[in-house]
C-alpha cells in the first residue's frame, strides 16, 4: 500500500490534475540557460516600496509643475477650481531649502561646539589613552612578538615631522 503523505504531495497533486489541465512547472533543481531556478518567486516588499515611491514621486512632481505653470483659466476650463495660492509654489521649495541650510549649520555648529579647542591636553591624552610600554628585547634569531596597541606620544609626533629635516 502507498504511503498517505505521497497522495497528499503537491508533486501528485500536480500529477493527477495533469490529465485535466496542461499546466508546466519547472523543478528548482533544473537549470534554465546555465542559471539554477530561484526558490523564492515573487516580488519583495523593499521593491514594491521602490517601485510605489517612485510613481508617486513622478506624480506628485506632475501635478506641482501643472499647478504651478498652468494659467487659471485653463484650470477652470478643466473644472478645478480650488488648489493653493500660487505664492506656495515658490514658498515651499524656498523654505526648505532655507531649513536644509540651517540645519547643516547647526550639525556643523554642535560639532565645533562638541570637539576640545587644539590647545587643550584632551586632544593628546585623555582617559581611553594607552602609554606605551617597553617590551623586553629578545635575543637575535627569537621571533619577536607584535607590540600591544598604544598612542603615539606627541614629543615622537614632533620629532617625526619636525626633526626629520637634521
Amino acid at each position: 500500500m502507498k504511503d498517505p503523505s505521497f497522495l497528499n504531495s503537491p508533486r501528485r497533486i500536480l500529477s493527477l490534475s495533469k490529465e485535466r489541465a496542461t499546466v508546466s512547472f519547472t523543478d528548482p533543481d533544473d537549470k534554465v540557460s546555465g542559471f539554477p531556478v530561484s526558490e523564492e518567486h515573487g516580488t519583495k516588499p523593499s521593491e514594491v516600496y521602490g517601485f510605489v515611491g517612485s510613481i508617486s514621486t513622478i506624480m506628485t512632481t506632475v501635478i506641482y509643475f501643472v499647478w504651478a505653470y498652468t494659467p487659471e483659466p485653463w484650470l477652470r476650463s478643466v473644472g478645478i477650481t480650488y488648489y493653493p495660492s500660487r505664492y506656495w509654489a515658490l514658498a515651499l521649495p524656498s523654505y526648505d531649502m532655507v531649513n536644509i541650510v540651517l540645519a547643516i549649520t547647526f550639525y556643523i555648529g554642535l560639532n565645533f561646539m562638541a570637539t576640545a579647542p587644539p590647545t587643550s591636553f584632551n586632544t593628546i591624552y585623555d582617559e581611553f589613552s594607552r602609554e606605551h610600554s617597553l617590551s623586553q628585547v629578545s635575543k637575535e634569531g627569537d621571533e619577536q612578538p607584535i607590540e600591544p596597541i598604544s598612542d603615539i606620544g606627541i614629543h615622537q609626533v614632533n620629532s617625526l615631522m619636525f626633526n626629520s629635516a637634521n
